[in-house]
């Protein structure tokens, strides 16, 4: 049986785990399916469950971004496998629009659809994209993402700048052996652009052990690169992911490194997951999650869904263990939004 716990007991009303740390950013899955096969997430492709999954419905997410949103969130971050292959997007972005205390509305995507939708999720309420682009050579990016996608991706992001986004960011997997010779390649492109090109550290999964061991890079030395180059490290805001960022004064763009093998990543941890099936999920390397379903299927069970969401996140633990080579419960990462 859950347990459950008075809200007023707990953080004064706000997302507070033992050790201190407040919750105000919401990474929400609204599908495990992706059309990309990228060799470091889903190297064989989507596999459709036996039975059809039942993902999230528009009244669950907008449930869970109000019981949310009166518990202090202000961002959320709307992921997948790849969210806008749901054909009712525009309306789980309305959905999460009617709150007010949500002020910001990302999305993280591929960026299949990004040249023919952008504009319309601009005007939905979309206030910031993460896109994926893991080379600069439409063959490594074929080889990468198992699809012949580059040209289209790229179009993307000209008609994002075109749609109004002031700022794009743009995420890559770099990995020793393929795509890591390209990071000087990757500074070029964004000297002119504004654009923050985060490079996110391979991480280690179930499934994919042995491709790990072969092309991890550290992000430490991307990041020495970085600092003797002039390159200056930013201070974090609130709302921010766990990107280090870094600007330079010749450029227009900036640097992110994500680098979860780094000592104490953990310690500003301010985000929470909710899969496409509705468990929570405390850390993307952890435990196999904590079903909310069953108190989303009513406005009325708002302050069970409050309740059972605290008592969770009292169990959290204070870091993650992949230093270990323990990814949890996790084969791929696709199955949680990243």
């Amino acid at each position: 049986m859950q347990q459950t716990i008075p809200i007023k007991q707990v953080g004064g009303g706000r997302l507070v785990d033992p050790f201190r740390r407040e919750y105000y950013y919401l990474r929400l899955s609204v599908t495990d399916v992706c059309n990309f096969r990228c060799n470091y997430c889903l190297p064989d492709g989507y596999q459709p469950e036996p039975t059809k999954p039942r993902f999230l419905s528009v009244p669950e997410i907008r449930r869970i971004v109000r019981a949310f949103g009166e518990l202090g969130m202000r961002k959320v971050r709307i992921t997948g496998g790849e969210p806008t292959l749901r054909k009712d997007f525009p309306a789980i972005v309305e959905a999460i629009r009617q709150h007010p205390a949500i002020q910001h509305i990302a999305l993280t995507t591929n960026g299949y659809r990004m040249a023919k939708d952008v504009a319309y999720w601009k005007a939905a309420g979309i206030t910031s994209i993460n896109v994926s682009v893991d080379s600069l050579d439409p063959k490594m990016f074929h080889a990468i993402t198992g699809v012949n996608k580059f040209a289209a991706v790229m179009r993307g992001i000209e008609r994002a700048f075109e749609a109004g986004y002031q700022k794009i960011k743009v995420n890559s997997v770099l990995m020793k052996g393929m795509n890591a010779p390209e990071f000087n390649a990757f500074l070029a492109w964004i000297k002119d652009k504004p654009i923050q090109m985060r490079f996110i550290e391979l991480m280690q999964t179930g499934d994919m052990d042995n491709f790990f061991h072969q092309h991890h890079l550290s992000g430490q030395v991307l990041a020495e690169q970085l600092r003797r180059d002039g390159w200056q490290l930013q201070q974090k805001s609130l709302l921010d992911g766990p990107a280090k960022v870094f600007r330079h004064p010749d450029y227009k763009g900036e640097i992110g490194l994500i680098m979860p093998y780094e000592k104490n990543f953990c310690a500003s941890c301010n985000r929470l997951r909710i899969s496409a099936k509705g468990k929570l999920h405390l850390c993307l390397f952890g435990e196999e999650g904590i079903d909310l379903r069953d108190l989303l299927q009513a406005d009325e069970q708002q302050t069970l869904l409050q309740a059972r969401v605290f008592a969770a996140l009292q169990g959290k633990r204070e870091h993650h263990f992949l230093h270990q080579g323990d990814s949890g419960v996790r084969n791929h990462l696709a199955s949680i939004g990243g």
